[in-house]
């Protein structure tokens, strides 16, 4: 089999089958070892596709049910792949010429991301059908990495504990104005006004996330401190005393670093503050995986903090305050498939099978690079001033114990 080499160097830890489409049978790793998964290939070409560009194909694979579970699940596969993960190296010379071309041809274009296309890319993913979202979210409709303060926090608790430790960040004060960009479902921005009685500012490309956060501030009673806005964050004119920004930054793509940070130093007062928060990587700047910018979030991006700081500091902002968020998302997305995978007949019946598979490779896949590779969560927080924060990070542990 053409990728037979490849997977011999690869599992080390497990073990993997795989049944090809003339019912021959190849064993990778130890037989007997855990983690297990056997894998059936019905397509007589899929080897040649994987030996091509395994991220892409296998994924279309699993979508299109040319590539089926025979013994174990998804589950059991991703387990395999994420035990793994260290033996794919990155210091063969194929690889770094793939990493040199993807860096310096394909990636330019790919996060090409003016207003137009940002807004289409964000219509791919996110004005999907509300129930979908219902259906594994918290009840606050939080699409992002929540914040585990102890082991056995609920999913609705963690994500209502990330809120907090965002807000503690911010040093919030009576009557402020706040800019929440790429505000979502509107659970930020409301919470941020109730809890701290701000005036609050938020904008989305979504319609569907318009409409729901738009119709939550009139249930709430809250018209005259929060209201939402379909625009982009570039055409915004006004200047804020706070900024705040969650699971947006990895669709602005990198070569659009400088205006987006050119951008806040414009938006924010004079001693104002921005909290960031956003998927990062560990390594040096890496590609988006193919499958995910082709099916999940296209012109998507996870930047590495040499990328990220460089292009902050030229702006003249200042990064007064850094955290890493290690293993906080795998814990979240690992709720997220429990809860897919509870409602998923309901989910089949609204979209189909191939929508379904695809959703289990993305949640999956998604945990395991988040508890195996070198991603991660970063919340930056910056600001015009250096003197604008308090020297001693005490204030935010007093912030959350005082509004928990």
């Amino acid at each position: 089999m053409l990728i037979s080499g490849f997977l011999r160097r690869f599992v080390s830890v497990g073990h993997l089958r795989i049944i090809d489409a003339r019912n021959r049978v190849h064993d990778f790793g130890t037989v007997g070892d855990t983690p297990t998964v056997a894998l059936r290939f019905h397509d007589p070409g899929l080897v040649r596709r994987i030996a091509l560009n395994p991220r892409l194909a296998v994924g279309e694979a699993y979508m299109d049910g040319t590539l089926t579970i025979e013994d174990g699940t998804i589950v059991d596969f991703w387990e395999v792949i994420g035990r793994n993960y260290r033996n794919l190296g990155r210091d063969d010379f194929m690889g770094r010429i793939a990493t040199w071309l993807h860096r310096h041809l394909l990636r330019p274009m790919q996060q090409y991301n003016p207003v137009g296309r940002a807004r289409r890319n964000v219509a791919h993913h996110y004005d999907l059908s509300d129930e979908l979202f219902d259906l594994f979210l918290d009840a606050d409709r939080q699409y992002s990495c929540a914040y585990f303060s102890t082991p056995n926090s609920t999913l609705d608790q963690a994500q209502a504990d990330k809120k907090r430790h965002i807000a503690a960040k911010l040093l919030l004060e009576p009557g402020m104005k706040v800019l929440d960009i790429g505000s979502g479902w509107g659970g930020m921005g409301l919470y941020l006004a109730q809890v701290a009685d701000v005036d609050v500012t938020g904008v989305t490309l979504s319609k569907e996330q318009h409409e729901v956060s738009t119709r939550r501030v009139r249930e709430q009673g809250l018209e005259d401190r929060v209201r939402f806005q379909l625009k982009d964050y570039r055409e915004l004119d006004e200047t804020f005393d706070r900024i705040v920004s969650v699971g947006m930054f990895e669709h602005v793509g990198s070569r659009h670093y400088p205006e987006f940070f050119n951008k806040i130093r414009g938006l924010l007062r004079h001693n104002g503050v921005m909290l960031l928060h956003s998927i990062g990587w560990t390594g040096e700047p890496s590609n988006t995986n193919p499958w995910i910018r082709k099916y999940i979030f296209p012109g998507g991006y996870t930047p590495s903090l040499s990328e990220v700081l460089a292009p902050m500091e030229r702006s003249g902002l200042i990064a007064t305050d850094i955290e890493i968020l290690k293993t906080h998302y795998a814990e979240t997305l690992r709720h997220w498939y429990r809860r897919f995978a509870e409602n998923r007949d309901r989910i089949r019946d609204r979209y189909d099978e191939r929508f379904c598979r695809m959703w289990e490779f993305y949640l999956l896949g998604s945990e395991s690079s988040f508890r195996n590779s070198e991603h991660m969560v970063f919340q930056l927080q910056l600001s015009r001033e250096r003197l604008a924060t308090p020297e001693i990070r005490d204030y935010m542990v007093d912030w959350e114990r005082a509004h928990r």
